[in-house]
C-alpha cells in the first residue's frame, strides 16, 4: 500500500515536470498539529478529566474488594464451608464485575479520545484543503516518519495549520 503511494506522489511530480507545470509541495505534521492546536490541549484536557474521574471509581472499588478479601481471609478460620464458599463466590463476582467496569472504563476513554481525534482531524483536513487552494499547492503530504524520510524545514506548514485551526476557534467557526 505504501509503494502505491509513493509511485502515485512521483507519477504526479514526474506529469507536472513534463508538461512544464509550478509544483508546490508542502507537509503537515498532523501529531503535531493535534497536539499543538488548541482544540487538541482541550481535548487532552476533557480526556485528562474523563480518566482521572474514572481512576477515582476504579481506587475506590478497588479498595471495597481488597476490604473484602482481608475480612473474608480473617474470617475464613471462624466460617464452615458453606458460608466460606459463598462468600468466595459472592468475592470471586465482585472481581469479574470489577474487572468488567475497568475494562468498560479503558473502552470509553478509548472512544472518547477516538470522537475527539477524529472530529479536530476534520478540521484540521478542511484547513489544510484551504490552506492548499490559495497557496496553489500542488501537494501536501503528512509527514510520517516512514513516509517522508527528509524534507526542508521551508515546506513545514504545520504552525501555519495550527496557527489558523487556533484563529478558527476564538471566531467561534
Amino acid at each position: 500500500m505504501k509503494r502505491v503511494g509513493i509511485l502515485l506522489i512521483f507519477g504526479l511530480l514526474f506529469s507536472s515536470l513534463a508538461y512544464g507545470a509550478d509544483l508546490k509541495i508542502g507537509y503537515v505534521n498532523l501529531q503535531k498539529a493535534l497536539n499543538g492546536s488548541e482544540g487538541g490541549k482541550k481535548a487532552k484536557a476533557n480526556l485528562d478529566e474523563i480518566i482521572k474521574a474514572k481512576q477515582v471509581v476504579i481506587d475506590k472499588k478497588g479498595k471495597e474488594l481488597e476490604k473484602l478479601k482481608e475480612a473474608l481471609n480473617k474470617q475464613s478460620a471462624l466460617l464452615s464451608d458453606d458460608a466460606k464458599k459463598a462468600r468466595q463466590e459472592d468475592l470471586d463476582k465482585k472481581m469479574r464485575d470489577f474487572q468488567r467496569f475497568v475494562q468498560d472504563a479503558q473502552a470509553e476513554v478509548k472512544k472518547r479520545e477516538s470522537e475527539f481525534t477524529d472530529e479536530l482531524l476534520k478540521d484540521l483536513r478542511k484547513i489544510i484543503a484551504t490552506i492548499g487552494k490559495e497557496g496553489h499547492y500542488t501537494l501536501i503530504l503528512e509527514k510520517v516518519d516512514d513516509f517522508v524520510v527528509y524534507a526542508d524545514k521551508s515546506i513545514d506548514l504545520t504552525d501555519q495549520v495550527i496557527r489558523k485551526y487556533n484563529e478558527k476557534m476564538k471566531d467561534g467557526k
